[in-house]
């Protein structure tokens, strides 16, 4: 009897036991092309959120949650749950919003593992959804690609991918140009919200022509349509993405699944008891001005009473903190609406304070010509970061055309120092083995009526940039130099400058 007992106990406990550790009935097999890898580059953008500084003093949306959860709770739901509030969705888009276990694996990334980031995302949206919907809209693009920007940036316009990618839509700088985004000095067109966003409905379109069917559309996006095309080959002419998934690179395996996640996580995201953080300024808040003259964050933050972040915050396509200016392109500066009046009201005093401004950052910062001896073992690289200039300057100041060196070769590098410390600068060697000055002078000549102030060890330089339209005569009348002296301080040995170019010119007396 009692070991009749014993057996009848541990049947029980043995049935309990495989209960309470089965996975629930509704679970979805194992998928190990479902695993998220630490790599992978759509968690990688929604971690860049974390570096903008325009968050550093964001507050959360606590409005209190509708379903009554604790502010520090992450619900958990069932696959049967996920799977029914997919279905919905899919019942209105034209994607195949359907649920399995890749999707579940990025569903738990958004509204499990990166919560934080998801928050600010859900606050960026505030500002760039109402513009991308208008868009999408107007060029009969589904709504549900909004979401596209999402998958791509985490809608962080300043985003770079380890490949070169930038911008809310990720464009490569080839894919860009082919898109008619333009990429310079001071601009890159790929980080504007709005040209960028054209671009990319531009660019959906096309590939949609191409393949006709917008899942498929999504693998091209990120993969290229010469990937796809590939895919569709190798698994025997299949032609859609679930079927050729198989065949394309880890990250496109994962790009649909995130697409169908960002889907529902943006749809449910009180469900999840996520809370938006709250932007500063949302679309509604903002209206740009065209500028007539080249303009720093610097100088409109002072005028106007605003932070250097949240200007460029606003104009994240401008990469040097200046929005640029020419006769040929007409540049937008996005401001605050409130802002918008006091700018036109001061206008001509902005420009004039950005012009003395300007001039007293060009007095102030001087060259002083130094000649360095290569040492043996020394490379082009390693000088340069030396001298806090870069391989290219080197070889562009000493008319290298290579990047090789040879030990005891004479270098002439040009050392940016403020005005006030020249003097105690030229006192001073920056390095032990130089030239003397007047072995400087006969390697360097100059015209007669410079020769005494020119390009010695204590020479001080001003920088202009080359404009469209620019020539060394236009320049050098504008300077009171001559041309001779514009092509003997920047070893030019033709007429020839570009635009953008950095010309030096000797500050004398």
């Amino acid at each position: 009897m009692k070991r009749y007992l014993f057996m009848c106990i541990t049947v029980a406990l043995l049935l309990f036991t495989t209960h309470s550790f089965s996975q629930p009935t509704d679970a979805l097999p194992k998928d190990s092309s479902a695993i998220i890898f630490p790599d992978d580059p759509i968690a990688a953008m929604l971690d860049s959120l974390s570096r903008m500084l325009y968050f550093d003093k964001s507050t959360l949306d606590i409005t209190p949650n509708k379903y009554g959860f604790p502010i520090d709770s992450i619900p958990n739901y069932s696959d049967s749950i996920y799977n029914n509030r997919l279905a919905k969705l899919d019942a209105e888009s034209p994607f195949d919003l359907i649920y399995n276990d890749a999707v579940r694996s990025y569903i738990e990334l958004y509204a499990v593992r990166k919560r934080a980031m998801v928050s600010r995302m859900l606050g960026l949206s505030k500002m760039y959804f109402p513009m991308i919907e208008e868009i999408l809209d107007r060029k009969k693009i589904p709504l549900e690609l909004k979401y596209l920007a999402i998958v791509e940036s985490a809608l962080n316009p300043n985003a770079r991918s380890r490949a070169g990618a930038m911008g809310l839509w990720q464009f490569m700088y080839g894919t860009g140009k082919m898109m008619g985004l333009k990429t310079s000095s001071y601009v890159d067109e790929r980080c504007d919200p709005v040209k960028s966003t054209e671009a990319a409905c531009d660019y959906i379109q096309f590939l949609y022509d191409m393949f006709g069917d917008y899942q498929m559309v999504l693998a091209a996006y990120n993969g290229g349509p010469g990937t796809v095309s590939k895919a569709i080959r190798r698994s025997g002419g299949k032609n859609t993405y679930w079927e050729i998934r198989p065949y394309l690179p880890r990250e496109t395996q994962g790009y649909v699944p995130a697409f169908i996640a960002v889907n529902y996580v943006m749809t449910h995201w009180e469900e999840h008891n996520l809370y938006a953080a709250v932007p500063k300024i949302t679309y509604a808040d903002v209206d740009t001005v065209n500028i007539k003259a080249e303009l720093s964050f610097q100088q409109i933050a002072k005028v106007l009473s605003m932070s250097v972040d949240e200007i460029r915050y606003l104009n994240p396509c401008y990469k040097r903190g200046t929005v640029p200016h020419s006769e040929d392109n007409c540049y937008a500066l996005c401001l605050p609406t409130e802002k918008i009046g006091s700018f036109i009201a001061n206008e001509s005093e902005i420009y004039e304070y950005t012009k003395k401004d300007s001039l007293m950052q060009t007095l102030a910062v001087q060259e002083i010509a130094k000649i360095h001896t290569v040492r043996k073992g020394e490379i082009i690289s390693k000088i340069a970061k030396r001298y806090g200039c870069t391989p290219e300057d080197i070889k562009a100041w000493n008319r290298l055309r290579s990047v090789k060196l040879h030990t005891g070769q004479k270098l002439t590098v040009y050392i940016p120092v403020k005005a006030n410390s020249v003097t105690a600068s030229a006192k001073t060697p920056a390095v032990a083995d130089t030239t003397s000055v007047s072995k400087i002078k006969s390697e360097i000549k100059v015209s007669a009526d410079t020769t005494k102030t020119s390009v010695l060890s204590n020479a001080k330089f001003r920088y202009v940039i080359v404009q469209k339209g620019d020539s060394l005569w236009s320049i050098a009348q504008e300077h009171g130099v001559t041309i001779d002296q514009l092509k003997q301080w920047n070893n030019l040995e033709g007429g020839k400058i570009l635009s953008g170019q950095k010309l030096k010119i000797l500050i004398t007396g």
